[in-house]
């Protein structure tokens, strides 16, 4: 739970809104403004967690170069990319602390 709430907030920049345990032995964590939400889920009485679907999250950036630079600085590497599929989006994948496959997207408009 420590090194995700590590990478969202200081790679993905966003807020923890809200953090509890429900139960002794699970932590959920909310994090983000406005309606919608990353949830993280630590229940220690679940086996290990399985990321074989096709899923990503995707967040927007300014500047998807200083965002690679930002990310390589803090030692989190490319996965994958960068892509620009058209003229006005380029977007690369990173991974999270458990393989999520995560997307910063810059979009020109």
């Amino acid at each position: 739970m420590e090194k995700s709430l590590d990478f969202y907030t200081k790679a993905v920049k966003l807020r923890i809104d809200r953090k509890y345990s429900p139960v002794p032995h699970m932590e959920l964590a909310f994090l983000g403004d406005g309606e919608t939400k990353v949830e993280l889920i630590r229940d220690r009485n679940a086996g290990a967690v399985s990321l074989e679907c096709p899923v990503s999250l995707g967040f927007r950036t300014e500047s998807l170069d200083k965002k690679m630079e930002e990310l390589e600085s803090m030692g989190i590497p490319v996965a994958e990319g960068p892509f620009q599929p058209n003229p006005g989006i380029r977007f690369f994948y990173v991974r999270d602390p458990d393989g999520l496959k995560i997307q910063f997207v810059e979009v020109k408009e």
